[in-house]
């Protein structure tokens, strides 16, 4: 146990000297991050947020993921990334905490910025403390909980934390009570396999999105490669979006 505990400790404080090194936000020069001073004015009573795939800002109650709160996300990876993606382009630093799975060129295709994101494939036994102190300087931590069952206790402490440094965190892939958003998708479809040369040009997802003070919203993205690089782009079978019920899904990991 000792051995364990001081193990712990010293990866802990490896961590807090990496956050140290990263630059404060909204420090660095030209930085295109969303600000509530740069938000149209029909956005202004909306919370200041991260930016999000185009695609989606409409289907969020605040056109993004608002700072300092908890997300809880069931679904496609892929989204994640493009979430990751559109954080880390428009110059925020962001963290995976417990995802080895995820595909980093995948996000990279997306537009990541692999020197703005920080992985951590296996965070111990407590990656709840982790992403705490991940949480003290980036603008996004994605926490994988592998199955896990989060007390209340500690979920109010992870959402007072994010709350108290202006941090989103987003959790997937367990069980979280008392979060403000949830959004789960469900992979719909794909195009370009068995033509040609066989290769996968588009994912589609069914998307629905939940708040506390929000109707559910429902839509359609699709991924696709555009310019040169793969986007989310709303699904043109589905162009328009809908508000429905909170339709059931199930996980999906591409």
């Amino acid at each position: 146990m000792g051995a364990a505990a001081e193990a712990k400790r010293e990866r802990l404080a490896e961590l807090r000297r990496k956050m140290a090194a990263i630059p404060a936000r909204g420090a660095e020069a030209g930085s295109s991050m969303t600000s509530a001073a740069r938000m149209p004015v029909a956005r202004e009573s909306r919370r200041e947020t991260l930016p999000v795939p185009t695609a989606l800002e409409n289907l969020l109650p605040d056109g993004g993921l608002a700072k300092g709160s908890v997300v809880v996300y069931n679904g496609a990876g892929s989204l994640i990334a493009g979430l990751l993606a559109a954080v880390t382009s428009a110059g925020g630093h962001a963290a995976v905490v417990g995802m080895p799975r995820l595909g980093l060129l995948a996000a990279v295709e997306m537009g990541a910025r692999l020197d703005r994101l920080a992985v951590v494939s296996d965070p111990g036994d407590d990656p709840l403390e982790v992403a705490s102190v991940l949480l003290d300087g980036l603008d996004l931590v994605v926490l994988g909980l592998n199955g896990l069952s989060v007390p209340m206790s500690r979920t109010r402490i992870l959402a007072a934390r994010a709350r108290s440094k202006n941090s989103t965190l987003m959790v997937t892939n367990g069980s979280w009570s008392g979060s403000a958003l949830h959004i789960d998708t469900r992979v719909s479809g794909y195009d370009g396999l068995g033509r040609g040369c066989g290769r996968l040009r588009t994912v589609r997802l069914d998307i629905s999105v939940r708040g506390r003070s929000a109707q559910p919203r429902h839509g359609n993205l699709a991924l696709s490669p555009i310019d040169g690089r793969v986007q989310w782009v709303t699904d043109p079978a589905h162009p328009a979006t809908t508000l429905d019920p909170l339709r059931p899904t199930r996980h999906a990991a591409v």
